[in-house]
């Protein structure tokens, strides 16, 4: 069979190449949703460097995704079920470093092709069924709260037991999602949200305090905290973590940023403070995430709050029109509903 891949090939440029699935072996998918991630967008708008691209181009983008099982050679699941795939795929074992830390593995929409294809070839071991009660357009950045679900597990690993006051820094997507988890797994822990916007903070109606970060009281402090801000923000925000967070707090970090970002190691060494750095997510992230959200209903009715277009899609114009809508959105997610 021929398969259609729709591959960025230059910042703003789409062209379909054909490509062979392998139907003896891997599972067949039909992507139904696909979400759109600022990391696609840098690709798309090209805000990476000329050696990024030329290293990564052509290639297909978005790397969330749900999807519908085709055929399945493999026997582990039937024609029809609705699965998430996990866009990164290790190369090698490894029973020391996660499967999204090794520099060996793939991740789809970062060198190698992304799902924007008609079908999507890939191996059973990187797909995780969804529960029938989500819905799709949120099951579609399942990835994203994966990412989440993974910064939080470090965090179990890193942090002490005191656990009364917990900051994220950050009003925008991945703070919205990373507070979610949070207030599951933590609901006696107080939940306080820093933001810049105060449109986007009444968004966090669950937590139990939000701040604009130019009001922050000086006598306020958090036991731990997560950097969800990125870009060159990223300075003061972790700035003000270290200033308000007590000694021998963690500090998760989650926003990325193309350059260096300075950081006060004086404080950081008379807290005795711990940094650690959290980046995409592996196959028992996106069981985690799954289970969480079954186990508690009122996640997805919350995520469900920051779906903003759903485009559908049929021609690479559509494509096109749904990255500029994006770039328009300042916060929420772009659906792309696939019926190519």
């Amino acid at each position: 069979m021929i398969n259609q891949v729709y591959r960025l090939v230059a910042p703003g440029m789409i062209e379909v190449a054909c490509t062979q699935p392998d139907l003896t072996k891997d599972v067949l998918l039909r992507p139904l949703y696909l979400s759109i991630c600022k990391a696609d967008q840098r690709y798309y708008l090209g805000n990476r460097s000329k050696e990024a691209l030329k290293a990564k181009l052509p290639m297909a983008l978005i790397h969330e995704c749900v999807a519908k099982v085709i055929s399945d050679p493999t026997g582990h699941f039937t024609p029809g079920e609705i699965v998430v795939p996990v866009p990164n795929t290790p190369t090698e074992d490894d029973d020391v470093i996660a499967e999204n830390y090794r520099t060996s593995s793939h991740f789809c929409s970062s060198g190698y092709d992304g799902f924007f294809r008609d079908y999507v070839d890939i191996s059973q071991d990187r797909l995780v069924k969804v529960p029938g009660e989500i819905d799709l357009k949120v099951a579609s950045f399942t990835e994203l709260i994966s990412v989440a679900v993974h910064a939080v597990t470090r965090f179990e690993r890193f942090s002490h037991k005191r656990k009364n006051v917990i900051g994220i820094w950050g009003d925008g997507n991945v703070g919205y999602i990373t507070a979610l988890i949070i207030k599951a797994l933590y609901p006696d822990t107080k939940l306080y949200i820093f933001g810049t916007v105060y449109e986007k903070l009444g968004y966090f109606a669950f937590a139990d305090k939000t701040f604009h970060v130019e009001h922050v009281p000086a006598g306020l402090r958090v036991d731990h905290a997560f950097e969800c801000v990125g870009g060159e923000a990223s300075r003061p925000a972790i700035a003000q973590i270290i200033d308000h967070i007590n000694p021998e707090g963690s500090i998760g970090l989650m926003g990325v940023s193309e350059n260096f970002i300075g950081i006060n190691t004086r404080m950081v060494l008379e807290k005795g403070l711990v940094l650690f750095g959290s980046s995409r997510s592996g196959v028992k992230d996106f069981e985690r995430t799954l289970q969480i959200l079954h186990d508690n209903p009122n996640i997805p009715s919350y995520l469900e709050n920051i779906v903003g277009d759903v485009v559908t899609v049929r021609t690479i114009e559509d494509i096109h029109k749904a990255f500029k809508l994006d770039i328009a959105r300042n916060f929420g997610k772009t659906v792309i509903k696939w019926e190519k």
